[in-house]
């Protein structure tokens, strides 16, 4: 089992909005708060838990790490949540959509920053359909988790389940990460200054509170 940080908005009570946060690759759930993710909701004063959790290598190659995610979103609302969104950065990112492709029905947004895409071949497809509005994924495996993903995207991306994507202008993997912001509705793209690194992703996430996460009383 991957570990779990829960770092709530008052000690000794569950919120009523919680967002499941994935790192990036090489980083731990500390990372987070080590960055001030958590410090961020309490400036804010914000009724918003922080579950923070681990990618361990072997729940990322046997893909247990999808089903470990759809029992704490089950926990969470269980526990009372009345919203849940999954989020991650980069690698995090990538999992919280292939997450989402089998679960989207049970969270109440994504919250991407930087998210890796997959390969260039899938993206390659992609542009030389059009954009993901033209490409038609045909027949999928269940093995072919890229094309899975981007059948999702092309599926939910105009679509009821609120998807929030943040961009450093400067990230190195800017080229796959248009291609995902072409797909959604502008006002969904938030991009500021800066490249693939936490100050970015520090200041999205600050971003992020101010535009999507309910202030109430805590």
């Amino acid at each position: 089992m991957s570990r779990a940080i829960l770092e709530p908005a008052r000690a000794g009570r569950i919120a009523s909005q919680r967002v499941l946060l994935l790192p990036p690759a090489y980083s731990q759930p500390e990372d987070f708060l080590h960055e001030g993710f958590h410090d961020a909701v309490r400036a804010r004063g914000l009724d918003l838990d922080l579950a923070l959790i681990e990618l361990r290598l072997q729940s990322v190659t046997d893909r247990s790490v999808l089903e470990e995610l759809a029992r704490l979103i089950v926990a969470a609302r269980t526990a009372g949540c009345l919203s849940v969104w999954l989020g991650g950065i980069s690698l995090g990112g990538y999992i919280a959509l292939a997450c989402a492709e089998r679960h989207c029905r049970e969270i109440d947004g994504l919250c991407l920053f930087a998210p890796y895409l997959g390969s260039h071949i899938v993206t390659q497809e992609i542009e030389r359909a059009g954009g993901v509005g033209g490409w038609d994924p045909g027949k999928l495996s269940e093995e072919d988790e890229e094309r899975r993903i981007w059948r999702f995207i092309k599926r939910e991306a105009r679509g009821p389940l609120p998807i929030h994507l943040g961009l450093g202008r400067e990230d190195r993997f800017g080229v796959r990460h248009r291609t995902l912001a072409a797909a959604l509705d502008a006002r969904n793209v938030d991009v500021v200054p800066g490249g693939h690194a936490w100050p970015v992703w520090r200041t999205l996430w600050e971003r992020f509170l101010d535009a999507r996460i309910q202030r109430q009383p805590a």
